[in-house]
């Protein structure tokens, strides 16, 4: 109980509230109303830069899910050129975080970071396609301790301005590492290897650090589900 109320923020977040605190007395000085809806606005942040513990599988070839969202697409695609993984198109799952999400993100699998690169873009909505070409994002590729690809992507969505990663390349991580976030609402792209399929189906919610994507050593097809 004591954990579930006192969620710990992440450190990102804190210049963030205390500026909506000083506002919100300064506004308060001049006229009491606004008082309150800077404090409003604190709480805001408070919320959106919670950073809950999570209980991430520990088992060898699992694919953990990065983010917090809903699985809005799963298809074939290119992975960004910039992380040199070829011309192939792969599975993609696409993760869509809203504003009420936890925007932590975190490490999809055991290994090593073999590639950062950061790209300028613009900031569409999150939820479309095109948003994974052209919006601004960073792409980063983990090498698994088996030689294994696994490429993931911060992208910025329409309110989203700001991606932090907190990785840099050959850093090794562990799955379910807190590695970045992405303010304010976004979208996280995952790419399987080849012949790996999608253990999640379209519009199911994910957990960071906790949700299987997919498994390694697995030949179990694609899941497929539906709303209940």
């Amino acid at each position: 109980m004591f954990r579930s109320v006192l969620v710990p923020i992440h450190r990102a977040g804190w210049p963030f509230i205390a500026a909506a605190l000083a506002a919100a007395i300064l506004l308060g000085l001049l006229w009491e109303p606004l008082f309150w809806l800077g404090l409003l606005a604190a709480a805001f942040c408070t919320y959106f830069f919670r950073d809950p513990p999570r209980v991430t599988p520990t088992r060898p070839g699992l694919v953990i899910a990065p983010a917090d969202g809903l699985v809005q697409m799963i298809e074939r695609a290119v992975p960004p050129p910039e992380l040199e993984m070829g011309g192939e198109p792969l599975t993609r799952i696409s993760i869509f975080l809203n504003v009420f999400n936890v925007h932590i993100n975190r490490v999809p699998i055991d290994g090593r970071i073999s590639a950062v690169a950061y790209r300028p873009g613009k900031f569409l909505n999150a939820a479309l396609d095109k948003a994974s070409v052209d919006n601004e994002r960073m792409s980063l590729k983990v090498t698994t301790f088996d030689g294994v690809d696994i490429a993931f992507v911060q992208i910025a969505g329409l309110v989203a301005r700001r991606i932090v990663c907190n990785v840099s390349e050959d850093q090794p991580v562990r799955a379910g590492q807190v590695f970045g976030l992405i303010r304010f609402g976004s979208r996280m792209d995952v790419y399987l290897p080849e012949g790996v399929a999608p253990l999640v189906s379209l519009y199911q919610t994910t957990i960071a650090g906790e949700t299987v994507l997919a498994d390694l050593q697995s030949g179990e097809p694609a899941r497929q589900g539906e709303e209940r």
